[in-house]
């Protein structure tokens, strides 16, 4: 059988370069083990990859998502999200229909909080915080 080469695929895949790496990507799932869509014919992956292409016995699309899939670091979920912007506009009308002010105080604003209570709050000891034994 003759070889395939780059001119052969070149018609399903426009741009040289990503006919490169979706062959390297489908050389690999074969490599991991995905059935085969043609004979095999003693060839190595990456020329059944190639042949394969070429006679368009798989998606290009998909094979194109599987290589984004394969080099992203960080995958994004597609999880159900409450509306944030209906629960933004809540909390403001319930802000505004309270008086308070969209500021915060207290901690959130900045100031310093100490965890321990005052003695004088207390009522242990002087306001140094010791405390006294009877």
């Amino acid at each position: 059988m003759a070889r395939v080469t780059v001119e052969d695929c070149v018609d399903k895949v426009p741009n040289r370069f990503d006919l490169v790496l979706l062959a390297g990507q489908r050389s690999r799932q074969i490599s991991a083990g995905e059935e085969l869509t043609l004979d095999r014919d003693n060839d190595k992956n990456p020329v059944v990859a190639l042949r394969e292409i070429a006679d368009t016995t798989i998606e290009n699309e998909e094979l194109r998502e599987s290589l984004i899939r394969s080099m992203q670091r960080h995958v994004e979920h597609d999880e159900p999200e409450e509306d944030d912007m209906a629960l933004l506009m809540a909390g403001q009308e319930w802000s505004s229909a309270n008086g308070s002010s969209a500021e915060p105080s207290g901690a959130a604003a900045g100031e310093a909080v100490s965890a321990e209570p005052d003695a004088a709050e207390a009522g242990e000891g002087d306001a140094t915080g010791d405390t006294e034994e009877a």
